[in-house]
């Protein structure tokens, strides 16, 4: 054909043309692979980091509160054997860690995983399109990190949605610069909650705090250690 039109796609750091569009296409693919092929229960979505890695390097699983751990590495290992050379990093993570946040990924990875209890590390992996080593023969490897949730934990220690949402009304009447929120922008609960908290709130907003204040020193001991984990300890009054 005379003066044919050619469509190219530049490869270049990424995000680039070429990875927009591949990520558009993986992404759906690599969770359909886990929830469809490999018939994994729990698995929400697969997010795929872009940003200078390239979306192959580091991929997310984002999992479902109370999945088995046997189906989390099940996942784990599926995302890093679809492809040769994706995954490099995939990282387990519950549906309240937003996978496109590098610092909350961090957050779960920092407090919601043992490294000795929660991370393979898969040797012989193709290093893929890059930069290549002639380390190991120039094969790469791959770490599994489950960074969900393994048990209850304490609320997120933020105010509750309804105080933040209200004042954000007031940051926006007041004029002051446009608010940019990133997760988590309000406390919420992570499993381990009691009335008693509530109770303890209602007195902070009310200016009443002290009240609490002096419930707790009624709570002091002396025979304890530092960093004493506190559900291992029962009230005298019970």
């Amino acid at each position: 054909k005379k003066d044919a039109i050619l469509t190219s796609i530049i490869s270049q750091v990424t995000p680039s043309e070429s990875s927009v569009i591949k990520r558009v296409a993986y992404e759906p693919m690599f969770t359909e692979h886990l929830r469809d092929h490999l018939g994994i229960k729990g698995v929400i979505k697969v997010s795929m980091h872009e940003p200078l890695t390239n979306i192959r390097k580091l991929i997310i699983v984002i999992c479902e509160r109370g999945m088995p751990s046997t189906e989390i590495w099940r996942a784990l290992y599926g995302a890093a054997s679809l492809h040769r050379a994706a995954g490099k990093y995939v990282i387990a993570v519950n549906d309240d860690i937003d996978p496109d946040n590098a610092d909350a990924v961090f957050w779960a990875m920092a407090y919601r995983a043992n490294p000795a209890l929660d991370v393979e590390i898969l040797k012989h992996r193709d290093s893929g399109h890059g930069p290549r080593s002639d380390r190991a023969g120039g094969e790469d490897a791959s770490v599994l990190f489950d960074a969900t949730l393994k048990e209850d934990f304490p609320p997120i220690s933020l105010p509750k949605k309804e105080f933040m949402l209200n004042a954000k009304e007031i940051w926006e009447e007041l004029g002051l610069p446009e608010l940019k929120p990133q997760v988590p922008w309000h406390g919420y609960s992570l499993g381990e909650w009691e009335e008693e908290f509530d109770v303890m709130a209602k007195r902070a907003v009310e200016s009443d705090y002290f009240k609490t204040g002096e419930i707790i020193a009624q709570r002091r001991r002396s025979d304890l250690t530092m960093n004493t984990e506190v559900r291992t300890l029962k009230d005298e009054d019970d």
